[in-house]
């Protein structure tokens, strides 16, 4: 059993770690408070191969394996968490479906683009009434000729009209994450090749990078009686006539990192647009789940170790009772748990990340694994940190404080810790309860 890195993976991890030291630490103060999605500096690890590793070289990424993925994750969010939430989405949510379920047409013209950074892509299942429960979503999709006008009642399922709204070109250079996006631009109504479009309508709420994003995945019903094998996934411009950036959550943490509401007004998709057949949509949406839990873990794992460093560096200059707090005992069992535990969740994530490559069909289990140990590990280092800090870790002036607001969304997205321990439950005790859970 070996559980070195290989030289091309430690030569990743050091690469991001070099970048994200003199790129992106100098400038994390300054982005948080102001809210700026740090476009410039993802494009810029985009150029490294970044926002596209586990896409093949034909489609413009470097073909990595997730082992790499992780160690990217982690080192990015270890100085700016916010900065790997936008990274994970575009990787995992949404270029991982598109990869499998997308046609060679829908490859050329939309992965290529997220696979070298020139945009990101935004995932949209979760709604109002439907999170974990992805089963439940409201938002519905209608097949008509060209031309064809959407009924009284589809048209009540979406929210506002069909204003103008956030590019569908490369990454804004937005000032905040609660811009639209670099300013509005003119929606176009898509000309179908076959004649034929869908008509989007509803709400999804919660999308990271939805405003800075280029192409979206919206799931949405085209046959509702059918439950969840009535959803469908599209891939949507913001460009597309009646698609609408709408509230941005004023957020605890992670406040560079864009969630917005997507208000759909009998949006025009093109037929060519479905990603996978009609009713594959839930599919898609779950498949994408577990190498997502993976990223999230590896952020997780990565923000720990960020906040582990800064607890170490802070004990060797605080004095207190004339020594320095690192030799009290206290502190020293305080930063000794704290490293036995991101050590444990390393293990787990990287497990579960080698696992995927080589064994993809037995990932499930362990994806939840890493997240759901990951996830909760985070917030008691973080925790800690803020802890063995004493006052000053409560002060907005202090990285420990930041990554506290950061740490605590992690147990909820990519499935809720409950959500984990059913799915790992599940694989224990067979799946005479299976339910169809998602990402809140």
């Amino acid at each position: 059993m070996d559980f070195s890195l290989n030289d091309h993976q430690k030569l990743i991890r050091d690469t991001v770690r070099q970048f994200m030291e003199a790129e992106v630490r100098p400038f994390v103060k300054e982005w948080e408070k102001a809210e700026k999605f740090p476009a410039e500096a993802i494009r810029k690890l985009g150029e490294m191969g970044c926002c596209g590793m586990l896409v093949p070289e034909e489609w413009g990424g470097p073909g990595l394996d997730t082992v790499s993925y992780a160690l990217m994750l982690e080192e990015v969010a270890r100085v700016f968490t916010a900065m790997s939430t936008a990274l994970g989405v575009t990787n995992s949510a949404v270029q991982a479906p598109l990869l499998l379920f997308g046609t060679d047409a829908q490859k050329k013209k939309y992965l290529r683009r997220m696979a070298t950074g020139e945009t990101l892509g935004a995932f949209c299942l979760t709604e109002p009434a439907a999170g974990s429960d992805a089963a439940g979503i409201q938002a519905t999709a209608r097949r008509v000729r060209s031309g064809e006008k959407s009924s009284p009642s589809a048209a009540k399922a979406g929210l506002g009209g069909s204003g103008n709204v956030g590019p569908a070109g490369p990454i804004p250079k937005a000032a905040k994450a609660g811009s639209s996006g670099g300013g509005n631009v003119v929606a176009k109504v898509p000309t179908p090749k076959s004649g034929e479009m869908y008509l989007l309508n509803g709400t999804k709420t919660w999308v990271t990078n939805g405003s800075a994003a280029g192409v979206l995945i919206v799931f949405a019903k085209t046959d509702p009686g059918a439950g969840g094998k009535g959803i469908s996934a599209f891939l949507v411009e913001p460009s597309f006539s009646g698609f609408r950036v709408g509230r941005h959550e004023d957020k605890m943490g992670q406040r560079s990192s864009p969630s917005v509401e997507i208000l759909l007004n009998d949006c025009m998709v093109p037929v060519e647009n479905r990603l996978g057949e009609e009713g594959q949509g839930l599919k898609i949406a779950l498949s994408a789940l577990d190498g997502g839990r993976i990223g999230i873990a590896a952020q997780a794992v990565g923000l720990a170790q960020g906040a582990l460093e800064e607890t170490i560096k802070y004990a060797k200059q605080r004095k207190a009772f004339g020594k320095n707090i690192s030799e009290f005992q206290a502190i020293q069992w305080m930063i000794a748990d704290m490293q036995t535990e991101i050590e444990a969740a390393r293990g787990l994530t990287h497990y579960a990340a080698w696992l995927k490559d080589a064994h993809p069909t037995k990932t499930g289990a362990s994806a939840s694994k890493a997240k759901l140990y990951a996830s909760e590990m985070v917030n008691r280092v973080v925790y800690k940190a803020v802890q063995a800090h004493g006052a000053v870790g409560y002060s907005r002036e202090t990285d420990v404080e930041r990554m506290y607001r950061d740490a605590r969304v992690i147990t909820i997205y990519e499935g809720t810790s409950e959500v984990q321990r059913m799915i790992i439950a599940r694989e224990l005790l067979g799946s005479g309860g299976k339910q169809n859970v998602a990402a809140s």
